[in-house]
């Protein structure tokens, strides 16, 4: 009942096959491909340029103080569950000591 059952390899169904043998080919040089024609650069889209205006500014400081009141207010709640198990162990460990100080001086 305690003994563990390891389980059996599946054994391999069919015949096995040979490798096949690959013969290595030879490389022929072939006709040597001319470089390339050099390409005029092809003129840039231009691209509209971002403006801030004073809306979008607005909405960028709310997002950003939105984001470190929330990443703060987990980095103090980690804190303090820190915080309340150390004080609760500490309990714990008073606790103990004075039940084994007791029992130490009744014999």
């Amino acid at each position: 009942m305690f003994r563990p059952k390891l389980p059996t390899m599946p054994q391999p169904t069919g015949t096995p096959t040979r490798p096949t043998v690959v013969e290595p080919t030879t490389i022929t040089p072939g006709t040597p491909i001319p470089p390339p024609a050099p390409v005029a650069p092809a003129p840039v889209a231009s691209r509209p340029t971002v403006q801030l205006t004073p809306g979008t500014a607005l909405a960028l400081v709310g997002g950003g103080t939105a984001m470190v009141l929330v990443v703060g207010a987990v980095l103090v709640s980690m804190l303090l569950a820190v915080a309340v198990t150390a004080a609760s162990v500490a309990v714990c460990a008073v606790v103990l000591r004075s039940l084994l100080a007791s029992e130490t001086k009744r014999r």
